[in-house]
């Protein structure tokens, strides 16, 4: 039989706990960085911070001071709000983008400030509008047709500056053209937010002998496979008619182009803001690991016994504002009790139970090791096996603090 099988059964049942907490760890710590690249980050925008308020937040996170964090965040959120959010409105010449643009802000075409409309091309330069009482801080732009000329897709986009917007609106009517799929492509490469609009959809409805239903569901699919063709994500899609402005798709999009424009203006704050955290942390866990080779946690955290788990854990904790009078502080302050609660899951709470097992293994190395298994007590008691459990600690932690900062950021945002 295996030397190992031979363990008293209480030593055999802690070495089996130290194992499962190993591999739990590995499966709890993750990087936080990816998920924010992966869905918030898929955007680029205009709306950034100074390089002021970007030092304060770096050495608000060095502290781990999440109440000046906060004020911070609360203050920029503040100067933005009246950030203009701009938009801009394009496609092929003849697609309706003026029209649209009136139907999109209830104006009829006769109205004073409306954009221009009528059968040969009318927008000639890119011109402003605004509507405040449907869209507040926000610059619809109605931008030349593409296509009256031999000019090609990026020279275009490149004259009408396209990088200055924040949202484009690609405007297409009775086919979804190369140029579409153009705009399409190169709006997904420069990362920048877009839709797809049908439009002219009663004319469509006049001339086809396809029941209302199946025209739709026709038109979506054209979009569709033709962006997928090109290997283009699917971005929200609708398909309206200028002279029904309450009908068919125009309530959706304006529900939202609402829910997105509070996303929209405060993107790019939170973005840069993350970014910032996310590398302050990641310097303070290697900045700590140097701490951890060295052997002074003692001197840096006034830690008395380097190989309990508990007082190691709420060392860090504190340091990163983690520890449960910090939390509390950060709760009150955004007004949300879940972040008291939702940082632990039932597992973590159960390891942050056992984590006498892990102390006393440490203590006990010795004693393991006079049964006869010195490569248990070089396992437990060595440097380097205690330096790995801190490590690990501090990964989980700085995990953590990643979660919570991106949880005041998010929380932070303003919706309607």
């Amino acid at each position: 039989m295996d030397l190992v099988t031979k363990l008293p059964q209480n030593i055999w049942k802690t070495f089996t706990l130290f194992i499962n907490m190993a591999n739990y760890l590995k499966r709890l710590i993750s990087p936080w960085s990816k998920s924010m690249t992966a869905g918030e980050s898929l955007y680029s925008s205009q709306n950034s911070s100074s390089p002021e308020v970007i030092e304060d937040i770096g050495k608000a996170v060095t502290e781990g001071n999440l109440q000046k964090v906060i004020g911070i965040v609360k203050d920029e959120i503040q100067s933005k709000s009246r950030y203009r959010v701009k938009i801009a409105v394009t496609g092929d010449s003849g697609n309706g983008m003026s029209s649209f643009i009136n139907a999109l802000r209830f104006i009829g075409h006769e109205e004073e400030d409306s954009a221009p409309t009528g059968v040969v091309r009318t927008t000639k330069k890119p011109a402003c509008y605004s509507s405040d009482s449907h869209f507040p801080y926000v610059e619809l732009w109605d931008l030349p047709g593409l296509g009256a000329t031999a000019q090609s897709v990026e020279s275009y986009l490149e004259e009408m500056q396209i990088s200055t917007y924040d949202l484009i609106i690609i405007v297409a009517s009775e086919q979804f053209s190369s140029n579409h799929v153009k705009l399409a492509i190169t709006m997904q490469r420069m990362r920048k937010r877009f839709y797809v609009v049908w439009t002219k959809l009663d004319r469509d409805l006049s001339t086809s002998t396809f029941p209302e239903p199946q025209l739709l569901q026709s038109i979506q699919r054209n979009i569709r496979d033709n962006l997928q063709k090109e290997k283009v994500k699917e971005p929200p899609m609708f398909l309206v008619s200028v002279f029904k402005p309450e009908s068919h798709d125009f309530p959706k999009l304006r529900e939202t182009l609402q829910k997105d424009l509070p996303v929209i203006k405060y993107h790019g704050l939170v973005e840069t803001l993350y970014q910032v955290c996310e590398k302050t942390v990641n310097e303070r866990v290697e900045s700590i690991k140097k701490s951890i080779d060295e052997d002074n946690l003692h001197t840096e955290f006034g830690i008395s016994d380097p190989g309990n788990a508990i007082e190691i854990r709420k060392a860090f904790q504190k340091t990163f504002g983690l520890d449960d009078i910090s939390l509390h502080l950060v709760a009150l302050e955004m007004k949300n009790k879940h972040f008291n609660t939702s940082m632990e899951s039932q597992e973590t709470q159960r390891y942050q139970q056992d984590d006498w097992v892990l102390a006393r293994l440490y203590r006990t190395g010795t004693r393991v090791g006079s049964i006869g298994f010195d490569y248990m007590k070089c396992c437990f008691s060595s440097h380097h096996s205690r330096c790995k459990q801190q490590k690990d600690i501090l990964d989980e932690t700085a995990a953590k603090a990643k979660e919570v900062l991106l949880k005041i950021l998010r929380l932070s945002i303003p919706h309607p």
